[in-house]
């Protein structure tokens, strides 16, 4: 019985410190929020910053948006222990709620699968012009 429970112990101890080494991913924050933006006065460009906490070079494989609005940059090299990476996203300031997924596939071994869904969310408006040449209307007296 003393060797089955060894074993045990041996074969855990063995899966958790295999469950702790690897590449692992840590965001600053996975959500960006706009609040209420100006087209034309915002670019719409925000930046998602990374840690590599773990112990091995980290792979960003792919980073996906949810729709065509939204293009995502990735870093091409391997982001190396200890050291930061960067994944730019540009909207394109259409008016309107902003609410929208940027999928990131990795080698990450503290996410499952590597997968982590970052968003972005907000609000775009567009300022209202003041025509100056425009005649204002003015109420007929009484």
């Amino acid at each position: 019985m003393k060797k089955i429970l060894s074993l045990f112990a041996v074969m855990m101890f063995g899966v958790s410190a295999m469950a702790q080494t690897g590449p692992k991913i840590e965001f600053k924050e996975e959500t960006i929020d706009y609040g209420t933006v100006t087209k034309g006065e915002d670019s719409g460009l925000r930046v998602f910053e990374f840690k590599n906490i773990g112990d091995a070079p980290l792979i960003i494989n792919d980073v996906k948006s949810s729709c065509g609005c939204t293009v995502p940059t990735k870093p091409q090299e391997p982001i190396m222990p200890g050291k930061t990476g960067k994944i730019e996203v540009q909207y394109n300031m259409n008016p309107g709620p902003i609410s929208k997924t940027i999928t990131v596939q990795s080698n990450a071994v503290n996410k499952d699968s590597g997968i982590i869904p970052l968003r972005i969310k907000g609000n775009v408006i567009v300022k209202e012009e003041v025509n100056l040449m425009e005649k204002k209307k003015t109420l007929p007296s009484s």
